[in-house]
């Protein structure tokens, strides 16, 4: 598999925001958000046999593990290395760009479905039948860079009832949209969602690996 890296830090999103976690993050991506963060993962990275991405993980000693990237559903091993890590009882976390089915996902895994808002410039690349296939401890994932995007998730969230499929998360675009903005606009709303900071960038800025 190609594998941009490996590392533990803190889960800065998700409702697992703030335990440690192994990362593994593939390389390679379908999309080209505005807002990435993680461009190097466009190409950089290694050659590395699944069964050493596995072994490595559980010998970090941390088994809850994210799979993320890029975009890791554009490499068909990682269907497996999920399968793997969870027969292994590590508790896997796959984020995913909302492009490619998540049908193929086993059960078992916590999906973070990251539905790209208009702000992204790849919202009209959404496979939307992917919310068919959310499960109750699945996440869905707004990443929100101004007004427009706000309401216009909104609505997906009540034309889908995505309150009554998953967890959804609400995340101020890093540097683009004041956290506090954000966090006003739900309060009036009273909106049933979750406000998701990414707390690695405040602990420890943009640095790689953290």
């Amino acid at each position: 598999m190609k594998v941009s890296e490996i590392f533990i830090s803190i889960q800065g999103e998700s409702r697992f925001a703030g335990y440690i976690c192994t990362f593994i993050r593939l390389a390679g991506c379908n999309l080209r958000c505005t807002y990435c963060d993680t461009q190097y993962a466009y190409h950089d990275s290694d050659d590395m046999p699944l069964e050493l991405i596995v072994h490595k993980v559980i010998q970090s000693g941390v088994k809850t593990v994210e799979i993320t990237g890029g975009e890791p559903l554009i490499q068909a091993e990682t269907i497996l290395l999920i399968e793997k890590l969870l027969d292994k009882e590590c508790r896997v976390l796959i984020e995913t760009n909302g492009s490619r089915s998540i049908s193929r996902i086993d059960r078992r895994a916590i999906v973070i479905l990251d539905i790209k808002t208009p702000g992204s410039g790849m919202d009209k690349e959404m496979d939307f039948s992917n919310i068919h296939f959310l499960k109750p401890a699945d996440e869905v994932k707004f990443v929100i860079t101004d007004r427009y995007d706000y309401e216009w998730s909104k609505e997906i969230i009540q034309n889908n009832n995505l309150f009554e499929k998953s967890h959804v998360l609400f995340s101020p675009s890093f540097g683009m949209l004041p956290p506090r903005m954000l966090a006003e606009w739900m309060i009036h709303d009273k909106i049933d969602g979750r406000l998701n900071l990414q707390l690695h960038k405040y602990i420890f800025g943009l640095e790689r690996g953290k």
